[in-house]
């Protein structure tokens, strides 16, 4: 992903402001959250603080009450701030920011005496760095429905765009990984060609493994098989369609895809999010 303009965070704020995040395992990865450099400060002190959801406009975080904290918070009339820290889509490096929020209620994590929920609403705008990570990750999961009918015909422009890496390509099919060729590729399945296997797989459920180079990254998108065909000259081939099983298809092919179809079709203007916030972002 290049670097986004400022036209583009305004539009990510705008749309996306009251939608929730959940950080779950696969989200803290996907956006390169380093969650042990995540901390809340109130006044020169810092606590370590998970991180369960954020938005733009707020955030709710755990973190040990025995700490401390509690007092410290009232002494400042609960203003603090939160220090996030990320790791760099494009070096590599962490870049870390402080958001001042106020804290505005707190309760017990769970059935633990130790561990407290705390709500926190950000006092001000987040900074860009917050709203593009977020930002991106809410435009790829809506977009992924919104626009799953877009589909990406393979090409050596498309490949290199993608950083797609085809001959590491292969279809999983009862567990034993197949060799095959990707024609095309979209939110909701591929085209593929493989070798020897017969159309009797129509119907059957199937892994299709998708390599990406700069990072590195390998996803599985399962799903079946609704379609087969005869491929014109080559008797020893068939190309299968594979229709994806979409609420398991990985947080990062969403952003790939995404990337892509917003890099070479633009934005696209449906994908709003409801004013109300009521949609919200949980991937487990």
């Amino acid at each position: 992903m290049g670097i986004l303009t400022s036209q583009k965070i305004t539009a990510y704020y705008e749309r996306y402001k009251a939608i929730d995040v959940t950080f779950t395992k696969e989200i803290i990865q996907v956006t390169g959250m380093i969650t042990q450099q995540v901390l809340l400060k109130c006044g020169g002190d810092f606590w370590p603080c998970v991180v369960y959801s954020s938005s733009f406009q707020g955030a709710k975080v755990v973190a040990n009450i025995k700490s401390g904290i509690i007092q410290k918070l009232q002494a400042a009339n609960n203003a603090a701030s939160l220090r996030l820290c990320f790791r760099s889509l494009e070096t590599g490096a962490p870049v870390s920011f402080l958001v001042a929020v106020r804290v505005v209620g707190y309760a017990p994590y769970g059935e633990s005496k130790e561990m407290s929920v705390f709500t926190l609403q950000y006092t001000q705008r987040p900074p860009d760095d917050l709203i593009a990570i977020i930002g991106r990750l809410l435009d790829a999961n809506i977009n992924s429905s919104k626009r799953r009918g877009d589909r990406i015909i393979l090409s050596a422009d498309a490949l290199r765009k993608l950083k797609l890496l085809p001959k590491e390509s292969a279809v999983f099919i009862e567990g034993v990984p197949r060799h095959c060729i990707l024609r095309d590729l979209s939110f909701s399945g591929s085209k593929l060609i493989m070798m020897g296997v017969s159309t009797s797989l129509v119907d059957q459920e199937g892994a299709l493994r998708i390599n990406f180079d700069d990072p590195r990254e390998s996803y599985l998108a399962r799903g079946k098989f609704i379609r087969a065909e005869s491929v014109e000259g080559r008797k020893d081939l068939v190309a299968l369609a594979m229709a994806f099983e979409e609420t398991q298809l990985p947080m990062g092919f969403k952003l790939r895809i995404n990337d892509y179809l917003s890099q070479t079709k633009g934005d696209f203007h449906g994908a709003e999010a409801p004013a109300d916030g009521h949609e919200a972002e949980s991937v487990s």
